[in-house]
């Protein structure tokens, strides 16, 4: 199997699940205050400690919680509770399905949801953004990175505009860590949403970061713990880990980024044939590459693909198996039948450029299979 779906989700660093070994072993709740559970309240904090430094923030402002989703609903729902469903909402059509269905569930609330179109490129442009700012936005939430066409946005740019008309700024960036290089403070962002296992540490840990100041209503109500914000006994070996594999991820970056677009760009150069359509940013993330069979069966597609031993995706995998046509590719102007006969490949660093071949003459046989 030729495994090119990293953008859902990549395997565990060695050195990541070593490090979850080391603690899970251990007896011991991070909350409790003898030494077995202070000793894993070290490990927990170690992580979180690790995870801060590689993105540019400090340890305080850093929530754990499950993952991207769960830190994308928070900043949302949270804010949205506190002004009493209230208010107005500014983000993308390009956004995760994270950020999507909250958003469209507050609108049933009340609150008013601006989805801005695409510009050139994917991007959100602070033009764009200005223009549908209101003197009751409280929000303004677009991703870094896109996960279908890596799309990268100016987030600085975005936060300021957002600032200057007295909103807050998130954003998910779910899909940046060590392959573009992140500085929450130098960006000057609010709230970021991140999952450890997008950078070879464990499923189901993730942070949120909250610029030091901010308050968000508790989403979780018990014990004390994430500052009485996120009830509930930390998962340390999993933060411990997630720690270790982002040091490691962070270090390796600019390498990984342009191993990453040597094999994107060689991809693409191979599937420029007659009736293939590439959909991805050629100047975005190299993690992403999006094409499109036109007249292939979208469905038969994925199946021959997936017998021809090529591990891809038709879009984001929080989205898989729903057969409907990927929302960021119809935003790009798709229409639903391309859409759906379109595959994204996700690069990581352990991708060779044989696999890469060998997937695109696989994509190649897929879709005349799919055609027939």
């Amino acid at each position: 199997m030729i495994y090119l779906d990293y953008a859902a989700t990549q395997p565990m660093r060695p050195s990541a699940l070593d490090a979850y070994l080391s603690v899970a072993g251990l007896a011991g709740n991070p909350a409790s205050i003898h030494r077995a559970g202070q000793l894993m309240r070290e490990r927990l904090e170690e992580g979180r400690a690790m995870v801060a430094g590689a993105l540019s923030a400090n340890p305080l402002e850093l929530l754990l919680n499950g993952g991207g989703t769960e830190g994308d609903n928070h900043v949302l729902l949270g804010l949205a509770a506190a002004r009493q469903y209230t208010g107005h909402i500014i983000t993308s059509q390009l956004e995760h399905s994270a950020l999507l269905a909250p958003a469209r569930w507050l609108e049933t609330q009340g609150v008013q949801v601006s989805f801005l179109p695409p510009g050139p490129g994917g991007t959100v442009t602070p033009q764009a953004v200005q223009e549908a700012m209101r003197p009751d936005t409280f929000l303004v939430s677009v991703h870094h990175a896109n996960n279908e066409v890596g799309a990268v946005q100016d987030v600085a740019a975005l936060a300021g505009v957002a600032h200057a008309g007295g909103a807050l700024f998130h954003t998910d960036a779910v899909q940046s860590p060590g392959v573009l290089p992140v500085d929450l403070h130098g960006w000057g962002v609010d709230f970021a949403s991140f999952s450890a296992h997008k950078w070879g540490g464990p499923l189901g840990v993730g942070f949120l970061y909250l610029r030091r100041g901010l308050e968000l209503p508790p989403l979780m109500l018990g014990g004390g713990q994430e500052k009485g914000l996120r009830a509930g006994t930390q998962n340390a070996p999993g933060v411990y880990a997630a720690g270790v594999a982002l040091r490691e991820a962070a270090a390796e970056q600019p390498a990984t980024h342009a191993h990453l677009r040597q094999l994107n760009d060689h991809m693409t150069r191979l599937l420029n044939v007659a009736g293939v359509q590439a959909n991805h940013t050629p100047a975005g993330s190299p993690k992403v590459a999006s094409f499109t069979a036109h007249g292939a069966d979208g469905e038969a597609l994925l199946m021959n693909l997936d017998l021809e031993g090529v591990a891809a995706s038709a879009g984001s995998a929080c989205s898989a198996g729903t057969m409907q046509p990927s929302h960021v590719l119809t935003a790009l102007g798709l229409s639903e039948q391309n859409a759906r006969a379109s595959i994204r490949f996700s690069f990581g660093a352990a991708t060779t450029q044989a696999e890469v071949e060998q997937a695109a003459a696989a994509f190649l046989r897929a879709a005349e299979n799919s055609r027939a």
